[in-house]
């Protein structure tokens, strides 16, 4: 594989498109050997039946190779983000760049969670950028759906056909990406429970507790819905001027919160497309409060229209084993 292709010293993210095991080795196996030739860190976050592929093609170097299996190296595109940084803080080399094969994982989930991937691929190129890392995102076009591998052209700058690099003409700029493919709405329902405007936390607290027990939530559940929501609310109401109205109801399996913020026109400002994806640093930023909420939360959506913002956050309902 060509060394041009990865020597930008910046983040490199390219795509790449294989219909057999054969074309998913003819990309992974020169990328990997040539990384751990150059003694640079390389991580393999693929599916198990690729890692063994690529495990006997590399023979006695396959010992070098860091693996992961993508199902669980990042259940949503939040821990996601955070397991790529957590492997860069881990392996990072002084003078060296690391290389990634991160596959994302498509089949089984719902459309709102597909729409969350591919903007989460797109935003990689925001998030990630400036770090010496070269990632290459597998899609295996038997299995992931025909609208998810059109899209991979429009989140990476280009792809890989084996080892030939081919421009994607459909790139497009993330926060434009972002801002065409918003999150679904769901609209809060006739009966909603409302409070607000408001400008203290306490009225958020108190409000999220009390939806939360009336959903059924109790002990550590209630406990960290209600710091999923107040992180979210602290966030929304660092703006000049900021208050919150705020909207809560049930659905299966999960309790929604909906935070809308309004701002004077003058004092409005939309909040970033990719605002809360990355986990605090070493100095303290106002989006750490909103990394938290993600993390807590199911899914958390952020709307911005003028000096109006509208954030959706959904936690896990009483009903909701999966992560307990």
């Amino acid at each position: 594989m060509p060394a041009e292709h990865g020597a930008e010293g910046g983040f490199v993210h390219h795509a790449c498109l294989y219909g057999s095991d054969a074309e998913f080795l003819a990309m992974a196996v020169p990328f990997v050997r040539e990384g751990l030739a150059a003694g640079e860190p390389v991580l393999a976050a693929t599916t198990p039946a690729n890692i063994e592929l690529l495990r006997d093609a590399l023979g006695e170097r396959a010992h070098a190779l860091d693996t992961a299996e993508t199902a669980y190296f990042g259940r949503r595109p939040v821990e996601r983000v955070s397991a790529f940084l957590r492997y860069h803080d881990r392996r990072a080399r002084p003078g060296l760049r690391m290389r990634m094969i991160a596959e994302p994982v498509w089949c089984g989930k719902s459309a709102r969670q597909v729409a969350e991937w591919k903007r989460m691929e797109s935003g990689l190129n925001v998030l990630l950028a400036g770090l010496p890392l070269w990632m290459i995102c597998p899609y295996d076009t038997r299995t992931a759906p025909r609208d998810v591998a059109g899209a991979a052209c429009a989140t990476h700058p280009a792809r890989l056909d084996g080892q030939r690099l081919i421009p994607c003409a459909t790139y497009a700029d993330p926060g434009a990406y972002a801002a065409a493919m918003p999150p679904p709405r769901s609209p809060a329902p006739p009966g909603a429970a409302r409070t607000g405007p408001t400008d203290r936390l306490r009225a958020v607290r108190g409000f999220a507790r009390e939806r939360a027990a009336a959903a059924g939530l109790s002990g550590e559940r209630l406990a960290l819905a209600v710091l999923a929501v107040t992180e979210a609310a602290g966030y929304l109401l660092a703006g000049e001027g900021a208050r919150l109205a705020l909207r809560a109801w049930p659905e299966p399996g999960e309790v929604a919160y909906e935070l809308l913020r309004t701002q004077p026109a003058a004092a409005a400002e939309a909040v970033p497309a990719f605002a809360g994806f990355r986990p605090p640093g070493r100095a303290a930023a106002p989006e750490d409060g909103l990394w938290l909420a993600r993390t807590l939360s199911e899914a958390l959506d952020v709307r911005t229209q003028g000096p109006l913002t509208r954030l959706t956050l959904r936690v896990a309902g009483p009903g909701d084993a999966e992560r307990w």
